[in-house]
């Protein structure tokens, strides 16, 4: 009796694996990483192109962040939100309205932390007009939202992100032409390179942040509260939420475990263990991502266990 008792357990542990996989399997397309290394511990249709909704502003805060190291710019400056920024957003969660001035630095909180898309156009508002002069010919047929987001494809090219089209600073896809898309190869890409940013860092690892505006001499004040539920919990640390008709929910998961430390004889190497979840087209991205997670550690640890090896065609 006590033996089929104990069958009977390890078998329904086996069926809970098992329908724990399928359903971390559920969206169109994951990946789980090794942040450090980049290296693929497990895909499905990683490189299929789809939507990646708000996923977009990853980017956005890239290129204002890189703008900003290299051109001295200042995020403390305070500049105006224009009444383009209001076509097509579809939702206003703040309560925005054109002319109020914030700074960039808390605009890029706006953007990354809520996910707002009045921010992350207003952004590419500012600093494209700072960049007109990188877009071909006659740049005055082309926008300052248009010189940023060629700046942004800049940026995806850099990182050989090469089944990724940006059209838009915020990602919204409805009634859009051309269509953006993106692979969750290509925004693993992009998501290593924003996370090498401490400030990048920083900013997503918010879970509320008071943000402060003015308009037409009077101070608001709107707390933002960070749109990924997993924030904090599990060792995570990031990254970014994303959704859209077409895009369905999406998550990108950065998480961190404490430092192995390895000994041989004398020698001693850190291996820091930073692992990256990528998740488009999910219907229940919270529970996926988390799953997928929890798998994730388990095959870096056999991985790590098997010495690390990376086969070249499995980095990012």
């Amino acid at each position: 009796m006590h033996l089929s008792h104990r069958f009977g357990i390890v078998f329904f542990a086996l069926l809970a694996s098992a329908a724990s996989l399928r359903s971390a399997a559920a969206a169109q397309a994951y990946l789980i990483a090794d942040a450090q290394t980049g290296y693929i511990l497990e895909e499905q249709e990683g490189r299929k192109k789809l939507q990646v909704g708000s996923l977009t502003k990853i980017a956005t805060a890239s290129v204002v962040l890189d703008w900003a190291e290299r051109k001295s710019g200042d995020l403390n400056q305070a500049v105006t939100i224009p009444q383009e920024a209001f076509a097509g957003t579809l939702e206003n969660n703040i309560g925005f309205q054109p002319g109020d001035s914030i700074t960039l630095r808390d605009l890029l909180y706006a953007a990354l932390v809520q996910s707002d898309n009045i921010a992350a156009y207003t952004l590419a508002h500012h600093v494209g007009s700072q960049l007109g002069s990188l877009l071909p010919g006659d740049a005055s047929k082309f926008t300052p939202v248009d010189a940023f987001v060629a700046q942004m494809n800049a940026l995806a090219k850099q990182l050989k992100m090469e089944r990724t089209r940006f059209v838009n600073p915020h990602g919204i896809d409805y009634k859009v032409r051309p269509t953006p898309f993106s692979t969750a190869e290509d925004m693993a890409r992009l998501t290593r390179y924003a996370m090498n940013k401490a400030s990048f860092r920083f900013y997503v690892s918010q879970k509320q942040r008071q943000i402060s505006f003015d308009r037409a001499g009077h101070r608001l004040n709107y707390v933002l509260r960070n749109t990924n539920e997993l924030l904090g919990k599990m060792g995570i640390d990031g990254v970014k939420t994303g959704r859209s008709a077409r895009a369905g929910d999406c998550l990108i998961l950065y998480a961190n475990r404490e430092a192995e430390v390895v000994r041989q004889g004398q020698a001693e190497t850190v291996y820091p263990r930073h692992l990256m979840v990528v998740l488009l087209g999910s219907t229940d991205r919270f529970s996926e991502g988390a799953g997928l997670l929890q798998r994730g550690w388990q095959l870096y640890d056999q991985w790590a266990a098997a010495g690390r090896l990376a086969d070249p065609k499995k980095l990012l």
